[in-house]
């Protein structure tokens, strides 16, 4: 993908008005509590593998769409800051497709989990570890992951860009089509031995049918090859194929089970207290969470509160960073030791002032209203001026613990 320098005007409205500039939000802690060494195992048996996923997954849920790639053109652009925020060896959650493995190959997590709502997600997560697992570098990936033949004579350190321009004519082969599904069912179920049902390992063929049928253009736009040729503002190439170190580091997760796929919702009441729960009881510390724009859906569904209470049962600290994609509608969230707070900033037009301050509190106001009373009982109250009120007293509270800050950017308050 060009740098934001070589972007068309189109290409800029898209990005700002359908959402796909992901940006990083760090969880910024007023008082980081010392934590213990960690004890997350350097592997994972298989058994506890599927226990940890098992343990942790919600019942199957809906999405509008498979969503087997990313449709975020842009996500690579907060590597460089995301680097810099994180701690090599922590944890990392995320949720969605392979641009997980793109952040995981940046913030050099010891442990990954990956939530999505689907359990389809699920199988195209044990896809891909079976894939990187019986593969040795990134040519032999791409081939096995779109069933295509290997070009001859691609290096190791083979660009990128030159890596898929070597994939670009050639097309799928059915017969390796069929040796690559063997390939990966018996990896998975005779040499895992993960207990996946026949319902299920159809509905792994079928994904992994799409990759061959469609090739590098299993969405539209942005094609796998625009994912993975993406770039930073730099120009850098940041994907995980952009190396063979890269490669190599996702391989090794894989291969010893540190890359676990859970079913659930975000706002629901099981996945991510679950994880939680288990990172405590190892010392571990999130490093990183990669939201995609869930947010957003989580606000229509009402699920804004429940989301609140499991970010705040997660062992973070103050380079702990929340990464999510947003057309200028986000959110975050506040941890502290037995209330959740919300710090809201939102600015509004004199004219819509009104208007701006009802939308704020009907994003304040949801069913449940136990998450929100912690931080506006008492003394917060709507001053005749409008929101800035909320955000002046918010700002100023005193918070008798650890204050992990959030920002509500609206875009109708703009």
């Amino acid at each position: 993908m060009p740098g934001a320098d070589t972007m068309t005007p189109m290409e800029t409205r898209r990005l700002v008005a359908v959402g796909m500039w992901a940006c990083a939000i760090v969880a910024a802690l007023m008082a980081a509590m010392p934590r213990a060494a960690t004890t997350l195992p350097a592997r994972l048996s298989d058994r506890e593998f599927w226990q940890l996923s098992a343990d942790a997954s919600e019942p199957d849920g809906y999405f509008r769409s498979d969503n087997l790639t990313s449709n975020e053109t842009a996500f690579l652009r907060v590597v460089p800051d995301l680097v810099t925020r994180t701690k090599q060896g922590q944890v990392y959650l995320g949720v969605g497709p392979e641009q997980n493995f793109s952040y995981i190959a940046a913030t050099r997590p010891a442990f990954a989990i990956i939530f999505d709502i689907r359990r389809g997600n699920l199988l195209v997560q044990l896809m891909y570890k079976a894939i990187f697992e019986l593969t040795k570098d990134r040519a032999d990936f791409v081939s096995m992951l779109f069933s295509r033949p290997r070009p001859e004579r691609l290096a190791l350190d083979v660009p990128v860009a030159d890596l898929f321009a070597a994939f670009a004519t050639i097309s799928g082969d059915e017969a390796l089509y069929d040796r690559n599904l063997k390939a990966i069912t018996d990896r998975l179920m005779k040499f895992h031995g993960l207990p996946l049902s026949p319902r299920e390992m159809d509905g792994l063929a079928r994904i992994y049918r799409v990759f061959f049928d469609r090739g590098a253009a299993i969405r539209f736009s942005p094609t796998y090859v625009d994912l993975m040729t993406a770039t930073d503002d730099a120009g850098a190439f940041r994907s995980y194929l952009a190396s063979q170190s890269s490669f190599v580091f996702l391989r090794e997760l894989e291969a010893n089970n540190l890359i676990v796929p859970v079913v659930g919702d975000f706002g629901g009441p099981k996945a991510i207290r679950t994880v939680g729960a288990y990172l405590k009881s190892h010392g571990a510390t999130v490093g990183a969470f990669y939201l995609s724009n869930v947010e957003q859906y989580l606000y229509q569904d009402g699920k804004w509160p429940a989301f609140c209470r499991n970010v705040a049962t997660l062992p973070l600290d103050g380079a702990s960073t929340f990464i999510r994609s947003t057309s200028g509608r986000g959110a975050g969230f506040g941890v502290g030791q037995s209330r959740v707070y919300f710090t809201v900033r939102a600015r509004v037009s004199t004219a819509d002032q009104e208007a701006g301050q009802k939308l704020l509190l009907r994003l304040l106001d949801p069913q449940d209203l136990a998450s929100v009373e912690a931080a506006l009982a008492d003394s917060a109250v709507v001053v005749p001026e409008g929101v800035s009120g909320f955000r002046e007293y918010l700002e100023e509270a005193s918070t008798d613990g650890r204050l992990l800050g959030c920002e509500w950017r609206v875009s109708a308050f703009l």
